[in-house]
């Protein structure tokens, strides 16, 4: 394998890591939003 081959490779692999790590971050930031939402909910008329 050519050396810009592997480079391209190793790119590809740090920006599908890069992008999960994104999506994790996102999907629990939305997920605690959520929760928030019924946590306030549920004490708003305590």
């Amino acid at each position: 394998m050519s050396p810009a081959a592997q480079d391209s490779e190793k790119r590809a692999e740090r920006q599908i890591a890069l992008r999960v790590l994104v999506y994790v971050f996102i999907t629990h930031a939305l997920a605690g939003f959520i929760w928030l939402l019924f946590f306030l909910g549920d004490h708003a008329n305590k």
